[in-house]
């Protein structure tokens, strides 16, 4: 082998990407593939494991075409991907079920039964019960017991994939450690399965895959899936890790304090930390390990925070999309630049994002909201206003988290995702939680994450922070300013009764009937 390259595939929500790196860290080529999500019912969202395959190949082989580099020259590949969602496969790999995304609500009840037991499961598994791996799993056992008896072993994106492109039989599957905070079953801690977990709630640990380090060699390519992928047979292929550990890798999260801010479809907060610390009190943060074995993270997220950006682009701001155009402005940029005109705390305007219900803690008929809004207000204060909320709920997490962990010192927060481009969410941010603002000198972090690992599984690599360090640096960085910080203490605070509050009012509208059917 001549100069050694790296493959990092990154399974997201919206799509697949791909990427070559070298061994300094320098991209060579990326490609894109948007997945295909389904609707079959209300709540329901599904996706076709088979994409997670069919789309790394074509985005692997439109790398490797665009690169130019000889495909023996890769030293290795790994994948990351979307975390608290659930498939499955057979004896053959083929898949029983759907992709039970991490979108879908359908396991709904089983959330309810496994928070009777609320606090044994985030002391053992360091996340509450939510729409992840258990109540998922349990909606399969007792929804759909026929699928459920076919079932080899439950598994994620990262391991259909690789596993695919391995030739692994069912009994091979795996998970690794960094996704078990939403497993429901697991000691997470010790990195095994739970008996008392796995009993409690009846699972049969055989259709638990066995759980590995994000580096080990999984496998290699086979001879159709080089083919495919327009590579050699026989390259190596790592295990891989959950999308936000491979994203907080990338970006050199490896310091305890850093807060990490991905400001994507989903609005994920997260702070490095190095130690287990479960939040039994609050039943908010999920406590994860990152890569890196002697690091964790404390996670919490808004399902819908970028998400809920687009909605308003596409419901109710038309004109704006038009006048974008025709400057050649980015919507988003220009929505900025008008809340950019609107007075700090949105001339008291208040907004809940959880629009689909909110996640941490899982409280499914929460919905959005806009409180106090006057004949004075304008769409740009309504755009503010979402941007103020994430800010708010940021700082609920932030607050738990200085609870569980007083001596810690939060330094920075670095944001990457399509909302690190906005100067104005970043200030506000920083304004409301009193930490700088960082963003970083790349781009495509979860790809690069997932390359590091490669490169790790193969000794290319030989200590995964210092690499991780090496690869990307801060190009800016906004202060907190003290008098906005003082200003934004009360409305976050009152953002916090709002959502307490407002509770019952949603659990009685969540009672209402549907309204009798036309004729």
């Amino acid at each position: 082998m001549n100069k050694p390259f790296l493959i990092g595939v990154d399974l997201g929500t919206m799509g697949t990407k791909a990427a070559i790196f070298d061994t300094a860290g320098n991209l060579l080529a990326d490609a894109f593939e948007e997945s295909t999500l389904r609707y079959p019912r209300p709540g329901w969202v599904e996706q076709d494991q088979d994409d997670f395959y069919t789309s790394s190949a074509r985005t692997i082989k439109e790398c490797v075409e665009k690169s130019g580099i000889k495909s023996a020259d890769v030293a290795a590949i790994a994948f990351d991907g979307q975390m608290a969602g659930i498939g499955a496969v057979d004896a053959d790999w083929g898949s029983p079920t759907p992709y039970d995304s991490w979108l879908d609500t359908r396991c709904g009840a089983y959330v309810e039964m496994m928070k009777a037991h609320a606090d044994l499961v985030i002391q053992k598994t360091g996340g509450p019960p939510t729409y992840c791996h258990g109540p998922k799993v349990l909606w399969w056992k007792h929804e759909r017991p026929e699928v459920f008896e076919s079932v080899s072993k439950f598994v994620m994106p990262t391991t259909y994939a690789a596993g695919r492109m391995a030739g692994l039989r069912g009994d091979e599957a795996f998970i690794d450690y960094t996704h078990l905070n939403f497993s429901s079953f697991s000691d997470t801690a010790a990195a095994v399965w739970d008996p008392e977990l796995v009993g409690l709630f009846e699972v049969p640990e055989e259709k638990l895959p066995r759980i590995v380090e994000p580096w080990e060699i999984i496998g290699k390519l086979t001879a159709s899936a080089a083919q495919d992928c327009g590579l050699v047979e026989g390259t190596p292929i790592a295990a891989g890790c959950g999308d936000q550990a491979a994203g907080m890798l990338g970006a050199a999260m490896v310091e305890p304090g850093t807060v990490f801010d991905v400001a994507g479809t989903a609005s994920v907060f997260a702070i490095c930390i190095d130690r287990f610390v479960p939040d039994v009190k609050h039943k908010t943060l999920f406590n994860a390990r990152l890569v890196p074995p002697d690091l964790w993270y404390a996670l919490a997220y808004i399902n819908g925070g970028g998400l809920n950006l687009r909605w308003f682009r596409d419901e109710l701001a038309a004109a704006e999309v038009t006048k974008a155009e025709a400057s050649g402005q980015g919507i988003y940029a220009l929505l900025d630049q008008l809340a950019a005109k609107v007075p700090a705390g949105s001339e008291s305007l208040l907004f809940l994002p959880h629009l689909g219900g909110r996640v941490c803690p899982n409280d499914p008929d929460i919905r959005g909201l806009w409180m106090g809004f006057t004949w004075s207000h304008t769409k740009p204060h309504l755009y503010r206003a979402m941007l103020e909320a994430v800010a708010y709920e940021y700082a609920l997490y932030l607050g738990i988290e200085r609870a569980l962990l007083p001596d810690l010192a939060f330094s920075e927060a670095r944001v990457i995702g399509g909302g690190a481009s906005s100067k104005l969410w970043n200030q506000i941010k920083a304004d409301v939680l009193g930490i700088p603002y960082v963003q970083l000198s790349r781009e495509e972090f979860a790809v690069l994450g997932s390359a590091i690992v490669a490169g790790y599984s193969v000794g290319v690599f030989t200590d995964l922070k210092a690499t991780a360090s090496g690869f990307v640096h801060p190009t800016s960085r906004l202060e907190p300013r003290p008098e906005y910080h003082e200003y934004y203490r009360p409305l976050a605070d009152l953002y916090a009764t709002l959502i307490t509050d407002t509770k019952p009012f949603f659990q009685r509208l969540s009672e209402i009937p549907s309204p009798p059917q036309e004729e």
